[in-house]
């Protein structure tokens, strides 16, 4: 069988739950990573560009949370 091809023979977790479970973690760790863009942009006092960031984050944390019900809900 072949990687791209795999359906949980290999992790032993369906395809699309692991990618549930891997874009709920990539949005939580990614509302992390724009919190310290965020503060960079704002210590050298770039408010336009450490708004961005906040929206960014906010959009993340938001795709994080629909993540974990999804999660809740079908595991």
């Amino acid at each position: 069988m072949a990687i791209d091809q795999e359906t949980g023979a290999i992790t032993g977790t369906k395809d699309k739950n692991y990618n549930l479970i891997w874009f709920t973690e990539q949005c939580l760790s990614n509302a992390l990573r724009m919190e310290l863009y965020a503060q960079d942009a704002e210590r050298d006092g770039d408010t336009e560009l450490g708004e961005f960031f906040r929206r960014a984050q906010r959009e993340s944390v938001k795709g994080g949370e629909q993540g974990k019900a999804l999660l809740a809900k079908r595991l």
